[in-house]
């Protein structure tokens, strides 16, 4: 997660997404000067304080060219950019076409995916399952997203109880990441989630656990907005396979978007929770169980 400075950052932020408010305005509001946030928010997001409301901006203007008439001149001015012109080549940049072509290409291929869900709850590449995934329901969600224009969806379509789970997954190979420390990011947003977190796994061949965490430690509770979230494992040299994904304990609903994997130094610490042969201590201890 991010750290307590730069959370309430991107809380700033994304109250006032829309307005006119220059830099010093989000440093009065904070209370810390523009230099020392601005440096802050590099280093943990690796943007600026300007990207990040750009591309925030941007991924607005989508929902707003998909989901309302809106003209592309009122969405220009609606997400503060100077000029139609501006705001074309800033969407073209990042979404790789113009906004008008967009809305009518976006548009046709949401309305067939929409046709298809109804007989689906297939999202390529993704597998849901848990224990009990029946109770559960996923999808790719075009209505809310952090960047882009899609996240992944995850929610219970009954009341579930907490012993119960489901999640969104993946797995691919670990050849190019062995001996490597790798962290995992994404961004999740929650609504009413009774438990709810990111997860990755490694395994052997055989299916051997190797690293783990999910997020047990620092789970998300409740209604909350987007928040950036991290997994740090190493990959030992003998590991096969790497699972993730996002799980839903009990009832509730969650969105995943941002998913990102990087190798890191050993100055990023792991969050590891399950251990491997290589993490045991090297005597026994407490043998008397006097320890408490």
């Amino acid at each position: 997660m991010y750290s307590e400075i730069v959370q309430k950052i991107v809380d700033t932020l994304e109250e006032n997404l829309l307005t006119t408010w220059q830099l010093e305005h989000y440093a009065t509001k904070i209370g810390y000067s523009k230099f020392y946030l601005t440096r802050q928010f590099k280093k943990e997001t690796g943007l600026t304080i300007g990207e990040y409301i750009r591309k925030r901006r941007l991924a607005v203007s989508a929902f707003l060219l998909l989901h309302t008439d809106y003209t592309i001149l009122d969405i220009s001015f609606e997400c503060q950019f100077q000029s139609q012109e501006a705001f074309t080549r800033a969407f073209k940049e990042l979404y790789s076409m113009p906004p008008g072509k967009y809305r009518h290409m976006m548009r046709s291929l949401y309305t067939k995916e929409e046709l298809e869900m109804t007989t689906t709850n297939e999202v390529k590449g993704w597998l849901l399952t848990g224990t009990n995934p029946s109770a559960y329901t996923m999808k790719a969600d075009h209505e809310v997203f952090h960047t882009g224009s899609k996240s992944g969806y995850l929610g219970s379509t009954r009341p579930v109880e907490e012993g119960q789970f489901g999640t969104m997954m993946q797995v691919f190979s670990a050849k190019n990441w062995i001996g490597k420390r790798m962290k995992m990011s994404c961004f999740i947003k929650t609504k009413d989630a009774m438990k709810c977190g990111a997860w990755c796994r490694i395994d052997t061949i055989n299916g051997d656990l190797l690293q783990f965490d999910n997020m047990d430690n620092r789970s998300i509770h409740g209604t909350t907005d987007w928040n950036y979230y991290s997994i740090v494992l190493d990959v030992p040299e003998e590991s096969a396979a790497i699972h993730f994904g996002v799980l839903l304990a009990g009832s509730g609903e969650a969105w995943i978007d941002g998913i990102a994997f990087e190798e890191v130094d050993d100055s990023i610490p792991s969050t590891n929770i399950a251990g491997y042969a290589g993490e045991l201590p090297l005597e026994p201890v407490n043998l008397g169980f006097d320890d408490l």
